[in-house]
């Protein structure tokens, strides 16, 4: 999958129950991040992660949903562990992938990979570590895939999500390690004529291509 194309819709039972992606999201914005094994240690971090800053992407109108390769039982046993060990307890929904439909759809292992559901280890599905953001009429907004070995940061992850939404809302992009708030980029596709009509306040030219106005609201 690229940027911008439409993300694959499918059914698969979660610990929600079953969902038809597509219809799940409705007119929201969601992000859907994968792991490849319940019970491992990163992975248990991480979803204790976004457990607390889940409510963050709740407020920006973004839904969450987890993926994993188990079953929904598995996962529901393991968020006891989770909120043991992490202190928060998912309450969004976690896939249970255990014919690794989604994973295949999604470009996150090969169409060909089979591994029996009771023998696969984590380093067998180690590519199912994926972070997709995914607008109201279903496209690819945003991919991420880290390493078994590190885990992610949903802080990063959640900022990421605020540049995106602001770009979505607004001609503007945001610089490296831009925090919201702070000044951002007309993008250079706005001629001066309209970003006059938009910024009645002007801009700092830094160069012809680089113009900084402060964060619209």
């Amino acid at each position: 999958m690229k940027l911008g194309d439409k993300v694959p819709d499918f059914s698969a039972d979660s610990t929600a129950g079953e969902i038809r992606f597509h219809d799940w999201i409705g007119q929201d914005w969601c992000l859907l991040f994968s792991h490849p094994k319940d019970f491992t240690p990163i992975c248990t971090t991480e979803l204790g992660s976004m457990a607390r800053y889940h409510a963050d992407f709740t407020e920006r109108g973004v839904k969450v949903i987890g993926l994993g390769t188990d079953s929904v039982e598995d996962h529901i046993r393991w968020s006891g562990d989770i909120e043991e060990t992490q202190g928060a307890r998912p309450r969004y929904p976690i896939i249970a992938d255990t014919d690794l439909q989604v994973a295949k759809l999604y470009d996150m292992i090969p169409a060909s990979a089979e591994f029996d559901l009771k023998s696969r280890t984590a380093q067998d599905l180690f590519t199912i570590r994926s972070t997709f953001l995914v607008s109201p009429d279903k496209r690819l907004q945003m991919a991420m895939t880290y390493p078994m070995t590190a885990g992610r940061n949903f802080e990063e992850v959640l900022r990421v999500v605020d540049a995106i939404l602001l770009t979505a809302r607004h001609d503007v992009g945001t610089p490296a390690g831009w925090q919201p708030g702070e000044p951002v980029m007309i993008l250079p596709w706005v001629t001066d004529e309209d970003a006059r009509k938009r910024y009645p306040e002007g801009w700092q030219t830094i160069k012809p291509y680089m113009r900084v106005v402060d964060q619209p609201r």
